[in-house]
């Protein structure tokens, strides 16, 4: 494993979570990402950190397959490696209320993983 990489992709999905933290902040609902060009912006930027994610977890993983389960099942990775998929060969099918409540309810808990696996490199 190269730890200085998986470093670095770490700190890059950090990032990541608090630029979609901050720019979901002021969407109430998955209709607030629809009915304005601000809201469809967001949603665009958004669904691209997203996959960025998602690239970067698929790329660690890549590398060291046991890495990322010292903090969750392969279930909980495949998921958000999958959710990369979509965006970036299904995008037209992308719909807000899938991304409303990824930004919602998964954020925190990913965050909190992430920051785990940078505490175990960082040691």
């Amino acid at each position: 494993m190269d730890k200085a990489n998986n470093l670095e992709l770490l700190k890059f999905i950090l990032e990541s979570i608090e630029m979609i933290k901050d720019r979901f902040e002021d969407i109430s609902s998955s209709d607030d990402f629809m009915y304005s060009k601000d809201g469809m912006m967001k949603l665009d930027s958004i669904s691209m950190r997203l996959q960025s994610i998602g690239e970067a977890l698929k790329n660690i993983d890549k590398r060291d397959r046991e890495f990322l389960l010292e903090v969750a099942t392969k279930t909980y990775w495949s998921n958000i490696i999958k959710t990369r998929e979509i965006i970036t060969h299904h995008y037209i099918d992308i719909d807000s209320e899938t991304v409303f409540m990824i930004c919602d309810e998964k954020l925190d808990d990913l965050e909190s993983k992430i920051s785990l696996l940078i505490d175990k490199l960082s040691n």
